[in-house]
């Protein structure tokens, strides 16, 4: 019989099931049909295919191998402050078209003196700052960024993984219901930790009920034309610390990559979406220290180091190294460029929608320069053939 058709049979069996009470359990029959015909699909690639979110396919396994946690502003921040004591884990981030996964285990913040007298302007940024840092997580092995006003529900997921060991990960979503992060246990010690996060956090009403909000429609880019172009590129060139970007971008209007093709003379070069191929393969072969940069609206996760190994496989160009993976599904990035701001030189690849999906930087010791190995890497990734600059 022919792969086609047992899908089909195996979604009228799951059709036939809908009238069941309950809109999770018809999606669950439905989700087990397709993973019967593609057992390998992601779970966020599956919930494309059923027209649903990720958090809503999720969510159609509680009461089996899924357990809906508490929600609320702060709940967040305090399950990923807990989540410091699972000791090893694989944290995983992604975007539509990239995911980034480190092993190892989270820093903790050392303990500080609270600070006082500061005035009401730089309070309200200091408050701002402190709602998204969960007591550790910047720089070490798991460095990450968070936003956490987007982040809204949690659940903890326990399931067989590979060759039977169970798999034990605490996993996050946005409103749309897009995953927001994603904690994989990984040492036998982690386990009873786990488990009493869990049942700490166990929300008391284990519904699949969610009340995902449709992404909406991307903002149209400001025209050229209304932009002060000749401020910007002034703006950019004063620019004292890469980290000013996204203040530029505020500043001016501008979408991230609208900058991109506004910038100062000098300051972009752009490359080929599949230069990302060329600028892994270079940065193994000549074993330099790179920063990898991939996230969403809710997390940024940060990996430094080396990489090793390399090689495409299923769609996707993809470093496999024992604590660090990064997969990038590069047929579908549309554009790269090799930036320039504030002596700091780095890559970024955005996709056919105009998001960002990755940036690398080379990794440089405080106030010292960049390596030029890493410079002279970046400038000779391929280049189109013909550049439209305004």
């Amino acid at each position: 019989m022919k792969a086609h058709h047992r899908f089909a049979l195996a979604l009228t069996g799951a059709l036939m099931l809908a009238n069941l009470p309950g809109h999770a359990a018809s999606l669950s029959e439905r989700y087990d049909a397709l993973r019967a015909e593609q057992p390998r699909l992601q779970l966020r690639d599956a919930a494309k295919t059923l027209n649903v979110s990720e958090a809503e396919l999720l969510a159609a396994g509680i009461g089996k191998t899924v357990t809906r946690l508490k929600e609320g502003e702060n709940v967040p921040r305090e399950i990923m402050r807990r989540a410091l004591d699972l000791g090893t884990v694989l944290a995983l981030t992604r975007n539509d078209n990239g995911v980034l996964e480190r092993t190892g285990v989270a820093t903790r913040l050392k303990p500080q003196e609270e600070i006082t007298g500061l005035d009401a302007d730089k309070e309200k940024e200091r408050e701002a700052r402190l709602r998204n840092i969960a007591g550790g997580y910047l720089g070490g092995e798991i460095d990450l960024r968070f936003t956490f006003k987007n982040w809204k529900y949690a659940f903890a997921v326990v399931q067989p993984g590979k060759d039977g060991v169970v798999s034990r990960s605490l996993q996050f979503f946005d409103t749309h219901g897009n995953a927001a992060h994603k904690i994989y246990v990984k040492s036998d010690a982690g386990v009873p930790v786990f488990d009493k996060l869990v049942a700490e956090f166990r929300n008391p009403v284990q519904s699949a009920e969610l009340n995902v909000v449709a992404m909406p429609a991307r903002a149209a880019e400001k025209p050229d034309s209304a932009v002060d172009v000749k401020e910007l590129q002034m703006a950019w060139n004063e620019l004292s610390d890469v980290h000013q970007f996204n203040r530029l971008l505020s500043e001016f209007g501008v979408s991230r990559e609208q900058a991109m093709r506004l910038a100062p003379a000098g300051a972009v070069q752009r490359v080929t979406p599949l230069a990302v191929r060329q600028l892994l393969e270079e940065s193994a072969k000549q074993k330099l220290d790179i920063m990898a940069f991939l996230g969403n609206e809710s997390t940024i996760q940060i990996y430094s180091g080396k990489v090793s190994k390399v090689q495409e496989a299923g769609g996707w160009f993809n470093v496999l190294d024992p604590d660090f993976n990064l997969h990038l599904r590069d047929n579908a990035f549309n554009s790269g460029y090799v930036i320039k701001r504030a002596g700091v030189t780095s890559v970024e690849f955005f996709d056919k929608n105009g998001e960002l999906v990755v940036s690398f930087f080379g990794v440089r010791e405080r106030n010292k320069p960049q390596p030029q190995s890493w410079v002279d890497m970046t400038a000779a990734l391929p280049k189109p053939d013909t550049i439209a600059r305004r």
